[in-house]
């Protein structure tokens, strides 16, 4: 097997999964029992915290634990509109977001929430003039992803952030994508908010995080117990806390050389597909990309089809359509970026990390190459 889908999750490291086992086993006390049994799984938390927030310059107490980079997208837009009873409150995102935060702009819209869909450029960097123009007196919140989780374009974060502060509002990334594969700074960069998540960056599934900066008053996510200083209630996990910690370290600690090693592989991908195969096309921006990110447009192709037969070659990939009530609908992100309805159905996306090699790469484009012609010559047929 030939994985090549790190955009959508990782294997857990074997170093934290090392890391995690004894907060399932010797140290399974609940870290918030006053009992010194439950000192050491605390300890263990309060170092996680400390280290991840260090990480992206904040502090400690600026970190709050939760089940990953949906619930903390859902979290920040919700937070901000509840504090003003969802009235006179407006947010900016822009059109190609994770639907964690597009599904969750559309409930407030619901409820009375005034939303504005930033269009972006062709390479998928979002519209820097259209966004501070959309800005009004009710502006609550402007929420813009780190870097897109389908073609991997990497936004002008820190002009953004800018841009926000200049007009008083606050500004929340998705960094679910960037979180421990590019450098993220949240006070040179402006942030307010960010989220995150372990799976990611070789962590577990079911555990992420948001930075809240100091200061700030939210609403409670979730209602309960006095969890995460009072603000996201429900037992604390820990393991999947431990071990979000140690993959952070791991990831951080070697991201210059991952970056430098992933990169090559991604441009070597893309040269190779792009030589290859006729009437294929890149996705997203050339130069501000992720590291392991490609996406490409087959013309004449559908890409489910495409991912089925890769499937078979044991390669791991995935594509930019989404099966909804028993249809096929093109990726929203694609269809931002100017690509017809037929291109878009005919995308692919490959991510890679440091665990692929080049004989990889090359094998995949062997594939694809083989099996694009296929599909075409029996369209012809």
């Amino acid at each position: 097997m030939i994985y090549m889908d790190n955009a959508a999750t990782t294997p857990v490291k074997a170093e934290v999964l090392a890391a995690m086992l004894p907060y399932m086993d010797e140290y399974y006390a609940n870290p918030s029992a006053v009992y010194r049994f439950a000192g050491d799984t605390a300890k263990a938390v309060r170092a996680s915290r400390e280290s991840l927030g260090a990480k992206i310059g904040a502090l400690t107490e600026e970190i709050y634990f939760t089940s990953g980079g949906s619930e903390s997208d859902n979290w920040a837009l919700f937070s901000v509109c509840e504090e003003r009873a969802f009235k006179d409150c407006h947010i900016i995102t822009s059109q190609i977001e994770h639907h964690a935060v597009l599904n969750t702009c559309k409930r407030l819209e619901k409820l009375g929430v005034r939303i504005t869909y930033v269009p972006v450029l062709p390479d998928g960097i979002i519209d820097i003039s259209f966004l501070e123009k959309s800005i009004s007196s009710d502006t609550v919140m402007i929420s813009v992803m780190a870097a897109n989780n389908e073609i991997g374009t990497i936004e002008p974060i820190a002009d953004i952030g800018a841009i926000a502060h200049e007009h008083n509002v606050l500004f929340h990334t998705d960094a679910v994508q960037a979180f421990g594969h590019i450098p993220i700074d949240v006070a040179k960069m402006n942030i307010d908010m960010l989220s995150a998540s372990a799976h990611k960056l070789g962590g577990p599934k079911g555990v992420g995080l948001m930075y809240v900066r100091k200061g700030l008053m939210i609403s409670p996510f979730i209602s309960g117990g006095s969890q995460e200083r009072g603000r996201r209630a429900g037992t604390t996990n820990a393991p999947g806390i431990v071990g979000f910690g140690a993959a952070g370290d791991i990831a951080f600690k070697d991201m210059d050389r991952d970056r430098e090693y992933v990169s090559g592989l991604r441009d070597r991908l893309i040269r190779g597909v792009l030589t290859s195969v006729p009437d294929s096309r890149i996705n997203g921006s050339e130069i501000d990309r992720l590291p392991g990110n490609v996406n490409f447009c087959f013309e004449g192709i559908e890409g489910e089809t495409l991912l089925i037969l890769l499937d078979r070659d044991g390669i791991c990939a995935s594509s930019g359509s989404a099966c909804t009530t028993g249809a096929v609908d093109p990726s929203h992100v694609l269809m931002a970026i100017g690509r017809t309805r037929s291109e878009a159905k005919g995308s692919l996306r490959l991510t890679l990390s440091s665990d692929n090699t080049a004989e990889e790469v090359d094998e995949v484009i062997e594939k694809i190459q083989r099996i694009v012609a296929k599909l075409r010559s029996m369209t012809a047929n």
